[in-house]
């Protein structure tokens, strides 16, 4: 009797097994259409928010004597371009040195000599987000002055903890048998870092500076408050004027640059995963 049912529940075995591979197929494939689904409507909505902005800015008459408020704190040439420009280059300079520093520390830090002080670093590079951001750009302006600089270098202190925790994190999720197999086939370790870990680490390491990048785009707009200009200043403009136009497209703005950078990292993670994965 016994020896009349073993074969029917291992074929009822491989069929659950069968029906989870399935399943679980079905999921990846619909998670990658997902996400190339959202690829492809983040430029599309991001369009759409800049057109609505547009419009919205040419509704207002800035340039005429209507509105002398809303001109003055609106106009394109004077105001908007110049500090456009400015939060740019805050948020790119502050993010490239945040990737500079934090990938070479994160793999520093899981290397097997200094693994042990991975933790204690953390710890400082949490610091930097465990104080308020206005309360870091003070600290910050009594040690170096005013100006762009200052306001960079607290940035990359208070962003630069999700890139080296991510790229901490990336690094020691590699299988540790891909490891060994690329060691025996005679790779030194470089060559396993350069060619097995970074590779297959490379999404979490895009995924932390994304967020990094987010997070100087908006703490730029603090920029202002030690003379480092970005468009924080038209939002502070909106605020103080009690002019609802002003606030609202410096907001917007803002947060046009915010969705277009983070769908440009997206593109990156996307190109960057390594295939078959």
């Amino acid at each position: 009797m016994s020896e009349s049912v073993a074969p029917v529940i291992t074929k009822r075995r491989a069929d659950q097994d069968d029906a989870a591979k399935a399943a679980v197929v079905s999921v990846t494939s619909t998670t990658r259409l997902w996400r190339r689904f959202s690829l492809l409507l983040a430029p599309v909505l991001i369009v759409a928010l800049a057109l609505v902005l547009w419009f919205y800015y040419q509704s207002l008459g800035v340039g005429t004597t209507a509105q002398i408020q809303v001109s003055s704190a609106l106009d394109w040439d004077t105001k908007l371009r110049p500090q456009l420009t400015q939060h740019l280059t805050i948020a790119f300079w502050s993010t490239l040195l945040v990737i500079a520093i934090a990938v070479p520390l994160g793999v520093l830090l899981t290397r097997s000599g200094v693994r042990k002080i991975g933790p204690a670093v953390l710890t400082v590079a949490n610091s930097g987000q465990a104080l308020p951001a206005y309360g870091l750009l003070i600290i910050f302006l009594a040690l170096l002055g005013q100006g762009a600089r200052t306001v960079i270098v607290a940035l990359v202190v208070y962003a630069i903890l999700p890139v080296l925790r991510n790229t901490m994190v990336g690094l020691d999720s590699v299988d540790r048998s891909t490891l060994e197999a690329g060691r025996g086939m005679g790779m030194t370790r470089l060559q396993t870092l350069l060619r097995i870990e970074l590779p297959l680490a490379v999404p979490v390491i895009v995924a932390g500076i994304r967020t990094a990048m987010i997070i100087n785009i908006g703490m730029a707009t603090l920029a202002f408050l030690i003379g480092g200009g970005g468009l924080g200043i038209t939002i502070n403009s909106g605020l103080k004027l009690n002019q609802d136009p002003v606030l609202l497209v410096g907001a917007i703005m803002v947060a046009l640059v915010a969705l277009t950078f983070d769908w440009l990292g997206a593109l990156a993670e996307r190109f960057l995963h390594p295939r078959g994965l």
